[in-house]
Order: structure tokens, then sequence, then C-alpha cells
């Protein structure tokens, strides 16, 4: 449970604001904003089970190192 509420506040954290919140660390900012911004960014204020659902929907174009981040996390 916790390993999943962990993986679920990384994608909260692809804006700037969110860092501030102190939602994710800075490693999983640097492994997966980029695809949050590039691929989710319409619906990066809904939620993180919407960024989720989204970078699922999208792991064929996503960086291998968030394919990766996500696989450690069992996603």
């Amino acid at each position: 449970m916790l390993k999943t509420f962990a993986l679920l506040s990384l994608f909260a954290i692809a804006s700037t604001s969110a860092f501030a919140q102190g939602r994710g660390t800075p490693e999983q900012q640097k492994v997966c904003g980029g695809d949050v911004s590039k691929y989710c960014r319409s619906v990066m204020q809904e939620g993180d089970f919407v960024i989720l659902a989204c970078l699922q929907q999208t792991r064929p174009k996503i960086s291998k190192s968030c394919d990766a981040m996500l696989k450690s996390h069992g996603q």
C-alpha cells in the first residue's frame, strides 16, 4: 500500500507548484516529470489516478527511465 501511495504521489509532481507542495521526490520528478508534461499535460490537474492511467496508456511513448520507475512500483 505504501509503495502504491508513493507511486501515485509521483505523478502529481509534474508541475513546479506540485513540487512546492512536497509531492513526490526530486528523483521521481526527474524520472517521469517530463513524460507527464509531454503526454499527460491535459490531465495534470485531474489527480494521481488519472495521470497514472495516462502514463499507462502512453507507455510505448514514455521514456525508458519512467517505464522502469513504473515497473519498479508494480505498475
